[in-house]
């Protein structure tokens, strides 16, 4: 007995030098990422009009997205039961959680082209993280026009809709944007990490991310039963904005959900989060220079 708790406590300290590595090491490598963010922003700011000019343009080109169901709706009265501000709510917050994942970890979609020419090698040498320089490198300050656009059309949703705004109701609002984010850049990293074995899987990446945030633009009514099984239980895109949407307007879920679901999107950002940061891992450690 006395040898186990002798031998107990020798592990302890093995354990919880363990934990302080793993925790320094993402101490590093978020002052990595923002060192190397800083230093495109200073970049970017150098050529103001140009960063203004690419800002706008990238926010009009968001937008529209918006104008065409706008135009839709002068046809329509509702598309699915939905009205046009409660379309605009999927759509604004949608936009601005993808909006923000694509600004933070957007160029993850890089890493096959890097794998490919043998540019990764040189992120493997350095005293950073290689997430967090992949994610930093070239930032594009020009995309936080998606996430104002977004914004925006949040914002004009939000001060028209005939919702009974309880103090829950307004708490999820930016929950909804900031989890759906989450769980994008999530998405993001598992993609990243599938390059890892096929090369070169961008326009598979950006199917979940890009074509999901546009099927999440309209309401899951029109939509059939098994895909709002997937996007629920399998790859979990409904709970960017759909669920906490629904709550929201006081809609019942079409899969019979109960609707406390909605305040589970920050904990399946997390669920979502894991594996792909494991997957991440591994990637990485299978991978095998070019020799270049």
């Amino acid at each position: 007995m006395a040898e186990a708790v002798v031998a107990g406590r020798e592990r302890e300290p093995g354990a919880a030098a363990v934990v302080g590595r793993r925790r320094g090491r993402a101490v590093e490598g978020v002052r990595g990422y923002g060192l190397i963010v800083a230093m495109w922003i200073r970049s970017t700011m150098t050529y103001r009009t140009s960063f203004l000019l690419s800002a706008f343009g990238n926010a009009a080109i968001t937008l529209l997205d918006f104008v065409a169901i706008y135009i839709m709706f002068s046809h329509v009265d509702v598309l699915g039961g939905f009205t046009l501000p409660e379309i605009a709510l999927l759509y604004g917050s949608c936009s601005a959680s993808l909006g923000l994942a694509d600004l933070l970890l957007g160029n993850t979609d890089r890493i096959g082209a890097r794998i490919r020419d043998g540019s990764l090698d040189t992120m493997l040498v350095r005293p950073v993280p290689i997430l967090a320089q992949v994610a930093a490198d070239r930032f594009a300050l020009r995309r936080l026009g998606r996430v104002v656009q977004g914004l925006g059309v949040l914002g004009w949703a939000v001060s028209v809709l005939d919702v009974d705004w309880t103090p829950g109701r307004v708490l999820l609002v930016p929950v909804m944007i900031v989890s759906g984010a989450a769980i994008f850049g999530a998405v993001m990293v598992a993609g990243a990490a599938f390059q890892f074995l096929a090369g070169d899987a961008a326009e598979v990446q950006n199917s979940f991310t890009y074509g999901g945030c546009t099927m999440l633009q309209y309401p899951p009514t029109v939509f059939a039963t098994e895909l709002l099984r997937g996007v629920t239980f399998v790859v979990p895109l409904a709970f960017v904005n759909w669920l906490p949407a629904l709550y929201v307007l006081g809609r019942p879920d079409p899969l019979g959900l109960p609707g406390w679901v909605a305040y589970l999107s920050p904990l399946v950002a997390f669920a979502v989060f894991l594996p792909a940061s494991l997957a991440w891992r591994a990637g990485v450690r299978s991978y095998r220079s070019t020799g270049s």
